[in-house]
């Protein structure tokens, strides 16, 4: 699952190079110091039953404090990490120094939303995964029994078809290179990291995204969405609107950019180097 829907969050400054799973070791970009939050649950991580998406901003800043990077820093969310960075666009924006969101997590509960833009786009998504979000949202108690039944499928998103020719070309490109590790991220069990995370994610949101204030008024730092056109997990339309209501927001549309597109080297660079120069 993290192959194709990751949940990564990164916080980071300038100062020395740190890499992880995204391809940051040959980008031409300053040094930095860059730090992976894994959300509750994930990897070593406390789990944390009554995590929200309030509760998101509050870790990464407790995070960025105990490791001393510093009054303001950089944050990048990809795809179901992306929530934790709406979050703190909201609840700290005074720590930021810049953020991006890259094919970011998309709730179709949403509020201020249009009720036909999130009708729409949730049509758009295979029956196995409206009915997973459906309970996920009005029955988080029967999340984890509907995850592990057999009876009817869960979630699409493993699955081939759920991919664009793009992200089926990055897929067999890295399975040419070991990914050690990635059996940790979920050690303590997907009912604590990822069944949680989307049961947050589509849980209440004191806010929707287009309720956010420009958190950088005077122009000393941007935010950006990332979004593949031919993505076909997180839909295209939803994200745009929401930087058409934002026109804070830089919008960078990928024409041939699926889900995954994050991890060409090309591409990273350009998200990291928009993120840091503009």
């Amino acid at each position: 699952m993290g192959d194709i829907w990751p949940t990564e969050s990164l916080v980071f400054r300038r100062k020395k190079l740190g890499t992880r799973s995204l391809p940051f070791t040959d980008m031409a970009v300053p040094k930095m110091h860059i730090c992976l939050f894994l959300k509750a649950g994930y990897g070593e991580s406390d789990p944390y039953p009554s995590r929200s998406v309030k509760s998101e901003a509050y870790d990464i800043q407790e995070l960025a404090d105990n490791l001393q990077i510093g009054e303001k820093f950089y944050i990048l969310g990809v795809s179901m990490g992306a929530y934790s960075i709406w979050s703190c666009l909201k609840y700290i924006p005074h720590r930021l120094s810049g953020a991006a969101l890259v094919v970011p997590f998309v709730s179709y509960w949403w509020p201020s939303f249009p009720d036909n833009l999130s009708r729409e786009a949730f049509q758009m998504l295979p029956q196995s995964d409206q009915w997973t979000f459906r309970v996920a949202r009005y029955t988080p108690w029967l999340f984890h029994w509907w995850m592990t039944q057999k009876w009817f499928p869960s979630l699409s998103f493993t699955k081939i078809e759920m991919l664009s020719s793009d992200d089926v070309e990055i897929l067999k490109s890295l399975s040419e290179t070991p990914n050690t590790g990635k059996e940790k991220i979920t050690q303590q069990g997907e009912y604590e990291s990822l069944h949680r995370d989307i049961m947050a994610g589509f849980g209440k949101w004191e806010f929707g995204p287009t309720e956010i204030k420009n958190p950088f008024p005077d122009n000393d730092g941007s935010v950006h969405i990332w979004q593949g056109f031919e993505d076909r997990i997180i839909p295209y339309t939803v994200n745009r609107y929401i930087s058409q209501k934002l026109p804070w927001i830089r919008y960078h549309e990928v024409p041939d950019g699926g889900h995954l597109f994050i991890l060409k080297n090309k591409q990273c660079e350009s998200i990291i180097r928009a993120l840091i120069y503009s």
